[in-house]
């Protein structure tokens, strides 16, 4: 017998071993078919039957959730059905039918936007047991929403009759069609299936990216109309390597839109916020604004001194509120009144206070840690703003992710597409790579070893960038625990460290100097000394402050990579250190053998030079991109592992 995933010997009753071991669902068909309305508005229907594999598959599906959102969207389930099966007794169904379902409000955290979920109790499942779903749907989800909101599951509603108005479900580019579709999945998939029927008139754009393998496509000639049909067959779940990057980004997908290019969509999203009024300020913000910028010195501060403090006053709290939702940028009155909202609401208030001051900026569309692919459909999941130089030239500029940050744009965000939203339009660009001295930390340690085996000294690290917000991070709790926090971090690497004395720069006053934080210490017992030897790690090389080294962070048990991967941002370390001896040296073991690296990806080098009673030790680790190749993992992996040795491996010295 053959359940459609796996087979059963009739005399045994044994399950036999499958590709599909180890996953808890099979997926047989996933099929879904799209009419497209000359508004753009699409009703699509969805038919899926997926088999249990294993109890926790079962459990999983045990109830059936799906997310939509009411005010632009209308779903119904339509049919689910259980087909069960028992041992010595085949094809035995048990229907599901139009049984109840469930609406609650979607569990939310800062963004309360009135998302909703339906739900149906499937009941009791048992491996081999499926479950067919039939479907519909139409409208459409917001843009600047959670990927999996708008892709890969579809949505299902209750059983109310249709709405007579269908305009609410008109997608906010009238009169057009996109869709990404995830030809790739967690779970293994025998079959999917996505057709789409179009007016030719309508010019649909579409491609494949990424893995290719099963895919095909054919269409038909329907009169004004043509129907193109997507399939991809025994489609299996990715083996994610650590750090990887999106999905969307290394396997399959199909993406489709109507409009004809990214300068079209850059015009529309400049024109919807403009008829609305999104930037248009009030006498109070326009106070503000004069209240802010006085003694500013240049065209770059006044920049500056708005951007924080959008980013600091308007929190990231996002509630619902009509129209103005989406694409459209809730006005300056508003977010000044409310003074929260999410990343489209603080860059629509950077904006508006930007204009008020004399400057040309506008607002633009980004993707946050996914690719943006040439086809002009609806990728993007954040909202940013950019601002016209006096040279011409524009400058992106980010509120939300600055909050005491000393960048204008997070540097979490390069090698990243974005879209302007310009009246005369912009084609999609990608930001540059940052340069990793623009992200030090530099440690320094003035050190002395007493005969007795004592280290005192002092320790200092500086940073900028996105290093200088990780290191301040120590002061993200309250103040009452800064001091905690400050001596938590000499703790962690000599645990009986006498703290004498910490000194650090002014956390609140973060724009006007790179953080800076020293300590003063002893540490008893740090070394071993006897009459003629001295064993120990140098200080600075035990990894201090790791919090703004994410690359150590990353495996590096695995020796070859076939998967891109991405680190928080470029990053240059600096790590020097001298040390005063008892007595004076003339040789030096050590053990570990640290070769130096040398790649356009990363660099790294260390060293350690012995004169007399002096030891200086020095090491250099520079990582130049956010998103790496595979390829790069060996010179990465190679300077983790060398910074890592080195954090664990005693110098030994001798008279």
């Amino acid at each position: 017998m053959t359940f459609g995933f796996m087979t059963v010997s009739a005399q045994d009753n044994v399950t036999r071993p499958t590709k599909y071991d180890g996953c808890n669902t099979l997926t047989i068909f996933d099929s879904t078919t799209v009419y497209m309305e000359e508004s753009g508005l699409s009703r699509v229907d969805y038919h899926i039957r997926k088999a249990m594999l294993t109890y926790k598959g079962c459990i999983d599906n045990s109830v059936y959730k799906m997310d939509y959102d009411p005010l632009s969207a209308y779903v119904e389930i339509r049919q689910v059905l259980v087909h069960r099966y028992y041992a010595n007794r085949t094809d035995t169904i048990v229907a599901q039918g139009r049984g109840t379902v469930y609406d609650y409000v979607a569990p939310a955290r800062l963004i309360y936007w009135g998302a909703s979920q339906k739900m149906v109790e499937i009941g009791h499942l048992d491996p081999r047991d499926e479950i067919e779903i039939w479907g519909f749907r139409k409208g459409f989800t917001y843009a600047l929403l959670s990927r999996d909101e708008r892709t890969e599951n579809f949505d299902a509603a209750a059983s109310s009759p249709l709405p007579d108005d269908d305009s609410r479900y008109i997608p906010p580019m009238r009169g057009h069609f996109y869709d990404i579709v995830p030809f790739w999945s967690n779970e293994p998939i025998t079959d999917k299936v996505y057709s789409v029927n179009v007016l030719k008139s309508k010019k649909l754009r579409f491609s494949f990216y990424n893995d290719l393998s099963g895919v095909t496509m054919d269409s038909t000639d329907k009169g004004d109309r043509i129907v193109y049909t997507f399939r991809r067959h025994d489609i299996m779940p990715l083996k994610h390597e650590p750090s990887a990057l999106a999905d969307n980004d290394m396997q399959c997908k199909l993406l489709l839109s109507t409009a004809p290019n990214w300068e079209s969509k850059s015009m529309w999203f400049y024109g919807v916020n403009e008829d609305y009024g999104s930037f248009r300020s009030t006498p109070e913000v326009t106070a503000k604004v004069r209240e802010l910028l006085v003694g500013a010195k240049s065209e770059l501060d006044s920049i500056s001194i708005l951007t924080h403090w959008v980013a600091d006053n308007i929190r990231y709290c996002g509630i619902s509120m009509g129209e103005g939702e989406g694409y459209t940028l809730h006005n300056a009155q508003m977010n000044f009144t409310d003074r929260c909202g999410v990343c489209k609401d603080k860059a629509g208030m950077l904006v508006a206070m930007l204009r008020a001051a004399g400057f040309k900026s506008y607002a633009a569309m980004t993707m946050a840690h996914e690719r943006i692919d040439r086809i002009p459909a609806d990728q993007f999941n954040h909202s940013v703003c950019v601002v016209q130089r006096r040279n011409g030239q524009y400058q992106l500029l980010d509120p939300t992710w600055v909050p005491n940050v000393r960048e204008l744009w997070s540097s979490a965000e390069q090698q990243q597409g974005y879209l302007m939203g310009l009246p005369q339009g912009a084609d999609l660009m990608e930001t540059p790579v940052s340069p990793a001295e623009n992200h030090y930390v530099r440690i320094s340690a003035n050190t002395k070893i007493k005969k007795n085996g004592t280290l005192t000294g002092t320790i200092t690290i500086t940073a900028e960038g996105q290093s200088d917000a990780a290191v301040r991070s120590v002061f993200s709790a309250r103040q009452s625990e800064w001091q905690r926090n400050l001596e938590l971090e000499l703790l962690r690497i000599a645990p009986n460290a006498q703290i004498k004395k910490i000194t650090h720069t002014d956390p609140d006053r973060y724009l006007e100097q790179p953080v800076c934080i020293s300590y003063t210490f002893s540490i008893p017992d740090y070394a071993i000394v006897d009459g003629d030897n001295i064993v120990f790690i140098p200080l600075s090389a035990r990894n201090f402050y790791s919090r703004a080294m994410g690359h150590l962070r990353f495996d590096t048990t695995l020796a070859v990579r076939t998967q891109p991967f991405a680190d928080r941002c470029s990053r240059l370390v600096e790590i020097n250190e001298t040390v005063s001896l008892p007595f004076a040296c003339s040789k030096m073991d050590y053990n570990a053998a640290i070769d130096g690296v040398v790649s356009p990806a990363v660099n790294y080098g260390c060293g350690f030079s012995l004169d007399g009673k002096t030891l200086t030790f020095g090491e250099s680790a520079m990582f130049n991109k956010r998103i790496y190749d595979a390829a790069d993992w060996i010179p990465f992996r190679q300077a983790v592992i060398g910074q890592n040795t080195v954090a664990v491996t005693p110098v030994v010295l001798h008279k």
